[in-house]
Parts: structure tokens; C-alpha cells; sequence
């Protein structure tokens, strides 16, 4: 199969669900190949690959027929495989902290408890908004640039939310320490 010209990308950027089936068959298997050497787990790399093409496909008009869709295309998934890596990362280092908290002797279990109950009250108390933006940031390891495309807000208000929230959430709990 050909590598499909300036103009088919074009058509795709317009919406024509034709030549996007053209981009997508002539890509899904180098992409799919590339995102398991990245991950190392086909059923994952697939999902992957689905999610590409489909931001592709909402963002279409956003794309440049005259530059390098091969690239853009391979960076998405590259970009996507960190951002995999980094959830990954955050889950594990939760589940090490969860796995110590469990090992604590019982009065040290009493203290923890106390501690994630400051955590949780202080959390409560922070506005819906800042709550949210909150737990897709630290729960789901999402960015400032994807919870903002998410809530439809800009980054920066992202950023100053999660600043204030954290502001917030360190004075509660250093108060409530004391």
C-alpha cells in the first residue's frame, strides 16, 4: 500500500470518513507495532493505537496536510506511552504506600488512620471543582493539559486550581497536625 499523499490527509482533516480509513489501514499496523515495542503488551498497545486514531479523528481540523503526518502520528503515540508509564508509576507508588500503611503496627494504624481522615476532611472541604481537578490530577495522573481539554477550561486555571488546592490542603493539614 502506497504512503497516502498530502491530498488524502487533507480529505481526512475535512472529514471525509474515506480517507481517514485510508490513513488509518495504511498506519494501524507500523503504529501498532511501534506502540508494542514501547509497551511490551499487545492487548494494551491496541487500545492504544484505537485511542490515537480516535483524538486524531476529534481533532482532525487542527491537523496540517503540508506537514509530516507519520511523525505527528508516532509522537501522539509515544507522547500516550509516557503518559501510560506515568499512571502506572503513580498506581504502583500508591499501592507500595498502602502496602507499607497495612504493615504498621496497631497504634501506628490508629495514627495513619487519624492522618488520612485530616487528608479526607480537608479534601471535603475543598469546592467541587477544585476537588475534581484534584483527583484527575493525583488519582488518574491526568495533565494540566488534559483535564483542561476534560472541563473545557484553560491550562492556567487548571494550574492555579490545583496550586490553591494544595495551599489549602497543606495549611488544614499542618493545622490540624499541630
Amino acid at each position: 500500500m502506497t504512503c497516502p499523499d498530502e491530498n488524502t490527509i487533507r480529505k481526512a482533516t475535512q472529514g471525509d470518513a474515506v480517507a481517514f480509513a485510508k490513513l488509518y489501514n495504511h498506519y494501524k499496523t507500523p503504529a501498532l507495532r511501534f506502540t508494542i515495542s514501547l509497551l511490551k503488551d499487545e492487548e494494551e498497545a491496541e487500545n492504544m493505537v484505537q485511542d490515537v486514531f480516535v483524538k486524531i479523528w476529534v481533532k482532525r481540523e487542527h491537523i496540517k496536510p503540508e506537514y509530516n503526518f507519520n511523525s505527528y502520528l508516532f509522537t501522539c503515540l509515544r507522547n500516550m506511552a509516557f503518559d501510560h508509564f506515568k499512571k502506572l508509576e503513580k498506581s504502583e507508588q500508591l499501592r507500595r504506600y498502602y502496602t507499607e500503611a497495612a504493615k504498621f503496627p496497631e497504634d501506628e494504624k490508629e495514627e495513619n488512620e487519624r492522618r488520612i481522615s485530616i487528608v479526607q476532611a480537608a479534601v471535603d472541604s475543598l469546592s467541587i471543582k477544585r476537588k475534581l481537578i484534584l483527583k484527575l490530577n493525583v488519582e488518574e495522573g491526568k495533565s494540566y493539559q488534559e483535564i483542561a481539554e476534560f472541563l473545557r477550561i484553560s491550562k492556567n486555571t487548571v494550574k492555579n486550581q490545583l496550586v490553591k488546592a494544595k495551599q489549602i490542603l497543606r495549611d488544614k493539614v499542618d493545622f490540624a497536625a499541630v
